[in-house]
């Protein structure tokens, strides 16, 4: 997630509205201290709402945990892996040399 600076909305703008349609979320702040949080309006956002969009991008950008964006999603846990399944993000995200770590350690 990017963060935009009050002046940065009037010099940046393009780059704003090219990072929501590329469907990432932005914090708008002035002085330091954010204002407001620019969510994509995308079909997921019309679907689910504003609470849902934000919570799978906050997920997706790896500022929240799978459980604190499914409680602000307001759903459990596994109806939120679900959409994201059906949003293509992956739930769990392992490093490849992570996976190689835990298969070979599986295989012992």
């Amino acid at each position: 997630m990017q963060t935009f600076s009050i002046r940065d909305l009037r010099e940046r703008t393009g780059e704003l509205v090219r990072n929501a349609e590329a469907g990432r979320l932005a914090v708008v702040a002035k002085h330091g201290q954010p204002v407001f949080v620019a969510v994509p309006f995308d079909a997921a956002l019309l679907t689910h709402g504003v609470r849902s969009a934000l919570a799978v991008g906050l997920f997706q950008d790896g500022v929240l945990s799978l459980g604190k964006a499914a409680r602000m999603a307001g759903l459990p846990a596994e109806d939120f892996i679900a959409r994201l399944g059906a949003l293509g993000i992956p739930a769990v995200n392992y490093p490849p040399a992570e996976l190689d770590d835990e298969l070979s350690t599986l295989s012992d």
